[in-house]
């Protein structure tokens, strides 16, 4: 008897699917270069990150970061002392002070910068690093729906949207800044 009902419900089910209906159509932004910058900027330091321009990178880095021992950097502009090419273990970048890498584009709408494997070189680094600039070489896009637009992971294997420093709170909302990455982010426009 049991079965028959179930029999009976399940046919039911099936009778009373509803057709197929096509996926809603996504509207199309218009961008607006100067809100989606300074959006971008509201959000980053809303998030306890930094923005500068790229003609003070040199000058911040030099300000800020003079007694870093260990600089990892793919941007010509700051020379580090650390080849990335050399690493084979990603322990080997346990102490790195700073990182400054290229991030592809930027998302206003949360303050997040999309890192690939290739700028990255070793998927660790943006994360096992005291301190990380970014410096963004596309545009600022407007949402997310227009970053995913624009992310291709099968050329690189992988990427990471990153939207300022690591942060983590207590039940007691006591905010702790860098405790399971990097302590501070600049991002460079």
């Amino acid at each position: 008897m049991k079965q028959k009902s179930k029999n009976s419900i399940l046919a039911a089910v099936r009778a009373n699917k509803p057709g197929p209906r096509a996926l809603p159509q996504m509207p199309a932004y218009q961008p607006d270069e100067t809100a989606d910058r300074a959006a971008f900027t509201a959000v980053m330091q809303s998030s306890k990150g930094k923005v500068i321009e790229q003609a003070a990178l040199v000058d911040y880095v030099a300000e800020h970061f003079a007694n870093a021992r260990t600089i990892a950097s793919t941007v010509a502009a700051v020379p580090g002392n650390l080849d990335l090419a050399t690493i084979e273990d990603p322990l080997q970048l346990a102490g790195v002070d700073l990182a400054v890498l290229h991030g592809q584009f930027a998302v206003a709408e949360n303050g997040a910068i999309w890192v690939s494997e290739s700028e990255a070189i070793v998927r660790v680094l943006p994360f096992i690093t005291q301190h990380l600039i970014l410096l963004i070489d596309g545009p600022i896009v407007p949402t997310m729906h227009e970053a995913y637009q624009r992310i291709k992971v099968d050329d690189t294997g992988f990427g990471v949207f990153i939207a300022g420093p690591s942060k983590t709170a207590d039940i007691e909302q006591s905010l702790v800044i860098g405790a399971h990455g990097p302590r501070s982010l600049v991002v460079v426009l």
